[in-house]
């Protein structure tokens, strides 16, 4: 599935492959709970991409079957 990564101050938006969605979650949690440094990712073009911790604007983990939903009204 994959993971999209939203950078603050800027319109950079990093997408990646994640196998495991919890495994993912914890990874970032962990690395925001220590709020300084950097966080590292390979994206789906295969570069390793560092982005300092602060500047983490939001973290979009698709839904396991790929479907997008659009709107605000629940997906079946």
């Amino acid at each position: 599935m994959k993971a999209r990564i939203g950078v603050a101050e800027s319109a950079k938006v990093i997408e990646i492959d994640v196998d495991d969605a919890a495994g993912f979650k914890g990874d970032v949690e962990a690395a925001m709970a220590g709020s300084d440094g950097m966080v590292w990712f390979t994206d789906v073009k295969k570069r390793t991409v560092g982005i300092p911790v602060g500047k983490i604007a939001y973290v979009e983990i698709e839904a396991e079957d790929g479907a997008r939903s659009i709107g605000f009204a629940p997906s079946d």
